[in-house]
């Protein structure tokens, strides 16, 4: 019970106190009326007031959403349990003279006001409409929410004052010119000076809500080619168009300059910065973002097949998409940028199957399960998410019993949820109990531990030699599970590059002018076992859960990925575990 009460603390220290207010009221009132309508039951004349009292809640959530929904109205998801609540208040109405129906209806009112109210008790959201105000207004009041409630201010020694004064100028041209555009840019550009993952952009884009990269800014040119870098240091052509082939620039061709200037140089100096928390993880994509970097032409040298330096002129072509298939390739995720990009990872969430007569795969793309109310009130809130352990008990001894003597696990591309599956998971390749995370209170600038969530050694599957692969694309719980299961001793962690960086949890939005824009940030508190902000980096930007083996990129590799479009870390891992098991 110390773990669900260290939780409910926790989860209470996120909440937003001002809304949670409100909900009080509607419950007091709600006793009120029950206790009047036990003194007034048999007045016919008071209980005609009673009825026209019911409405009271009801009102209270109207002006409520008045208040906080007006302009913004999706707003209503978050605070749902209350207005659920309010609404429940007239149910008993055309029963108050019969004793049966009363008590009914008054029973059913009051679970739904203790099951809603339980959950928004712990959900009140950090929510803040500011669509009313203009550009500056809002902006302005989305740096003082993020000043006051940024769970990680103090750990990434973030000066809001000053990331204020540093954008407010751009802020003012856009309003001058009333650019939405403009207005979003600068926007982007100050979240990307917090180089935190879970802090996202999103745009309403003609009706269509849309998370946006921090690249608005930087508008990416096509000339037909993308280019990567390789562990040894040069920089090749990949995905390359015909167009620039007839020019002599093929995939495998090392470029030299971009732009007239040294492309080593160029990659230092005119890369934006895109907000990646892990600052190798940025310069492992520098190239490819560098790229699409250019005017309506760019000269560009290379390597020809004679071992000469030739440059061409390339022009931009308009619709940028070489970049983008290199991405793709890249983080092997073939839906990258499309509508269908989170629903492919929805379906291959938990999936199982055989690589070969041997080697055994599984595919976590989310933490969390298809009972979300559980993961939610059990698996959070004690620590302990019984049921995903033994679902994923019964997918490895399915495996095992296809013939599973090792075991790839991939994690790329993971977009989160709970730390808790994750855990689970854990158990059954650990001998030894081990701190898993610890859910805590901001206070002041410091940082308590309420609740610990652990890992609890179970070990039915010690002896399984297992590859965790991970990428800059799996984040939030995929960033944690990449480093809970980087500490077993018969598990390898490894990738192209690092997970992304980040792991606290969400909750917090400030909705700008308009409605059209607005930014999420985090507002719970995730720590380590050192009672420090779980696995997101500090200023240094420097990987706090780096892979335990970097998968090497060599022109070979480059091919395979690039061109090929094979799963070439796939098969390094099988590989891997075939010559760790022989």
């Amino acid at each position: 019970m110390g773990t669900f009460f260290g939780s409910l603390l926790h989860r209470l220290s996120a909440s937003n106190k001002e809304h949670l207010i409100w909900f009080g009221a509607v419950v007091v009132i709600m006793i009120i009326l029950a206790i009047l309508h036990h003194k007034w039951k048999d007045d016919d004349k008071k209980i005609r007031l009673w009825r026209l009292l019911c409405l009271i809640p009801l009102i209270t959530g109207a002006v409520h959403a008045f208040i906080y929904l007006t302009g913004f109205p999706l707003f209503v998801i978050g605070h749902f349990p209350l207005y659920a609540i309010a609404l429940f208040a007239l149910l008993p109405i055309p029963f108050a003279k019969r004793k049966i129906g009363y008590r009914v209806t008054g029973a059913i009112t009051g679970l739904v006001t203790c099951v809603f109210g339980f959950y928004y008790l712990g959900m009140s959201p950090l929510y803040f409409n500011h669509s009313r105000e203009s550009y500056t207004e809002s902006f302005h009041s989305l740096v003082q929410d993020m000043d006051r409630y940024y769970v990680l201010k103090e750990w990434k020694e973030i000066d809001f004052a000053a990331l204020e004064d540093k954008y407010m100028p751009l802020v003012r041209e856009a309003e001058q010119a009333q650019d939405r555009g403009k207005f979003t840019e600068a926007v982007m550009a100050f979240c990307c000076e917090l180089h935190d993952g879970h802090v996202p952009v999103v745009t309403d884009d003609e009706g269509m809500i849309r998370f946006a990269s921090y690249t608005m800014s930087y508008k990416p040119h096509e000339y037909g080619l993308a280019m990567v870098q390789l562990d040894s240091g040069d920089v090749i052509a990949v995905c390359t168009t015909d167009d620039v082939n007839k020019l002599g620039i093929e995939d495998g061709t090392v470029i030299t300059k971009w732009g007239g200037k040294d492309v080593l140089q160029s990659l230092a100096e005119d890369v934006p910065d895109l907000g990646m928390p892990v600052k190798e993880n940025a310069d492992r994509v520098a190239a490819m973002v560098l790229s699409g970097i250019g005017g309506e032409t760019v000269d560009v040298s290379f390597v020809d097949k004679s071992g000469a330096e030739q440059t061409v002129t390339l022009t931009d072509v308009g619709d940028p998409h070489t970049q983008l298939e290199a991405f793709r390739a890249y983080r092997h995720f073939e839906t990258l940028g499309t509508e269908e990009e989170f629903q492919s990872l929805d379906e291959e969430n938990f999936t199982t199957k055989m690589l070969d007569d041997k080697c055994g795969y599984l595919r976590i793309t989310a933490e969390g399960t298809d009972n979300g109310l559980y993961d939610m009130i059990v698996g959070y809130m004690t620590g302990d998410h019984a049921r995903a352990r033994e679902m994923f008990r019964q997918k490895l001894r399915d495996l095992r019993a296809q013939g599973m003597e090792y075991l790839v696990i991939d994690l790329r591309n993971n977009q989160g949820g709970a730390d808790e599956v994750t855990n689970a998971l854990c158990d059954l390749f650990a001998t030894e109990d081990q701190y898993g995370l610890g859910v805590g209170t901001r206070k002041n600038g410091k940082y308590i531990c309420n609740a610990d969530h652990n890992i609890h050694a179970d070990g039915e599957f010690a002896d399984l030699k297992v590859v965790a692969l991970t990428n800059f694309g799996c984040l939030s719980a995929g960033d944690s599970a990449s480093y809970y299961l980087s500490r077993l001793p018969n598990v390898t962690l490894a990738g192209l590059t690092d997970p992304y960086g980040c792991n606290q949890e969400t909750g917090g939005i400030s909705v700008l002018s308009g409605g059209s824009v607005y930014v999420g940030f985090p507002v719970g508190l995730v720590l380590d076992g050192n009672g420090d902000p779980n696995i997101d980096t500090r200023p240094d930007r420097i990987s706090r859960n780096p892979v335990e083996v970097r998968i090497p990129l060599d022109y070979d590799a480059a091919m395979k990925i690039f061109r090929d479009k094979e799963d070439y870390e796939l098969e390094w891992a099988v590989q891997y575990l075939e010559s760790e098991s022989s």
